[in-house]
C-alpha cells in the first residue's frame, strides 16, 4: 500500500521548488517522451542526454553561427585543455520535467493533442516504486489576474491528476497537486509566453 505523504513533507517540497527552477527538463507540446527518461528524472537521477539550466526547449539547437578555423593547438597544450575539461563539475541533474499540456481555452478541459505525453508520463510513473509520490504543478503565462491564473492552474493541475489516475489506474494517493499561477514564470523569457503555459512534474 502506498504510504501518504505527510502534510509537512509536502510542505517542504513546495518551499524547496524554487531552488530547483533551473533544473527542468522542458518538452515541447507533441514532442516524443520516452517514460525511461520519466522514471529516471522523477526518480532522482537524470539522463545525461537531458538539456538543463537553459530557456531552450528540449530539442531546439540554438543556432551558431560559422567561425573561421582556429590554428591547433600544441600537443602539451591540448593534452591540458582535455584534462581541464574532464575536471569541470557536471551540469546539475534534472529534478523535475515540465510538459506544454494544451487545454481549451480558459478551462481545465485537456486537448487530445497532449494525450500522447501524457500517456507516455503514466507510463514513466508506472516504473517507479510504488511508494514514490510525484508533485504535479500548474503553471501559467503573465496574461490576466493573478488570483485568477493561480486558480486555473490549480484546476488544470487536478485535471492531469484525475486523467493519470483515471486513464492509467494511477494510485491517486501518489499524486499532489499545487498551482502556481504566474507566480513562478521560466526565468529569461518573456513572462506571458506561451512556454510558461505548462504542468511540471516532480518526484517527491
Amino acid at each position: 500500500m502506498f504510504r501518504k505523504l505527510s502534510a509537512l513533507t509536502l510542505a517542504t517540497a513546495l518551499l524547496s521548488a524554487p531552488a530547483l527552477a533551473d533544473e527542468v527538463a522542458y518538452y515541447r507540446e507533441g514532442q516524443a517522451l520516452n517514460p525511461v527518461d520519466v522514471a529516471t528524472i522523477l526518480g532522482g537521477k537524470a539522463p545525461a542526454r537531458v538539456k538543463m539550466r537553459s530557456i531552450h526547449l528540449l530539442g531546439d539547437a540554438p543556432a551558431v553561427a560559422a567561425m573561421p578555423a582556429e590554428p591547433a593547438l600544441p600537443a602539451a597544450q591540448a593534452a591540458q585543455t582535455v584534462q581541464a575539461a574532464q575536471t569541470m563539475p557536471a551540469a546539475a541533474p534534472a529534478q523535475a520535467l515540465s510538459l506544454q499540456v494544451r487545454f481549451s481555452f480558459g478551462s481545465a478541459e485537456i486537448a487530445e493533442v497532449a494525450r500522447p505525453q501524457l500517456d507516455a508520463l503514466a507510463a514513466g510513473i508506472r516504473m517507479l516504486p510504488a511508494d514514490r509520490a510525484v508533485l504535479v504543478e500548474g503553471h501559467t503565462d503573465a496574461v490576466g489576474g493573478d488570483a485568477y491564473n493561480r486558480e486555473l492552474s490549480h484546476r488544470r493541475a487536478q485535471a492531469v491528476k484525475r486523467y493519470l489516475s483515471v486513464a492509467h489506474g494511477i494510485d491517486p494517493d501518489r499524486l499532489h497537486t499545487a498551482g502556481f499561477g504566474e507566480g513562478r514564470t521560466i526565468a529569461g523569457i518573456d513572462p506571458a509566453a506561451a512556454e510558461n503555459r505548462r504542468v511540471q512534474f516532480r518526484g517527491l
